[in-house]
């Protein structure tokens, strides 16, 4: 997970809901929190431009309802919700537009991996993204925050919405389908 400076959220909010600085306290939480929203966007949708286009979408939208955050989660908690939320979205009008069902998986958008010219992967790098790709969408979003971005089960529960047994159990049945991916 990238680097978030420890900065004092409550301030922040506070600063943010003050209309004499919010725009300035916004840039620096753009400063803070664009890179992380980026890669955990990145991870989802596998394209460099597509994650540029959802971070800005992430922050607008952050933005526009800075009005209906209470602070009852952090506020990093809530962008990266926003930020999950945006990539489901653009991953389902993707599979709308290529006519593929819902339900089917997101290697499609492995696709875009080769395409992109940011993507200097190869061998193993690529095959543990094709196998990430391949999970179903809650254990992916699990396994991505854990194992890449090393986010504790308690960070990832506030974000999803989902218990820690529950997400433990999901990043086990994840690792398992990885690891018989790589090996077979």
């Amino acid at each position: 997970m990238a680097y978030i400076p420890p900065i004092d959220e409550k301030e922040l909010v506070k600063q943010l809901q003050n209309e004499a600085t919010a725009r300035q306290v916004f840039n620096e939480l753009l400063k803070v929190y664009s890179q992380p929203v980026y890669w955990q966007i990145r991870k989802m949708v596998m394209n460099h431009d597509d994650a540029n286009d959802l971070v800005q979408n992430v922050f607008m939208k952050a933005w526009n309802n800075l009005h209906n955050f209470r602070g009852d989660a952090k506020l990093s908690t809530w962008l990266f919700k926003i930020a999950i939320n945006e990539s489901i979205n653009f991953i389902n009008k993707e599979k709308q537009r290529q006519q593929m069902s819902e339900d089917a998986d997101d290697s499609f958008l492995l696709n875009n991996i080769e395409a992109d010219s940011y993507f200097d992967g190869e061998g193993l790098q690529k095959e543990l993204l094709e196998a990430v790709a391949k999970l179903p969408e809650k254990q992916k979003l699990v396994f991505n925050m854990r194992y890449f971005d090393e986010m504790k089960y308690e960070d990832i529960s506030e974000i999803l919405g989902t218990s820690v047994g529950a997400l433990k159990a999901s990043y086990h049945h994840a690792v398992k389908k990885v690891t018989d991916a790589l090996l077979s």
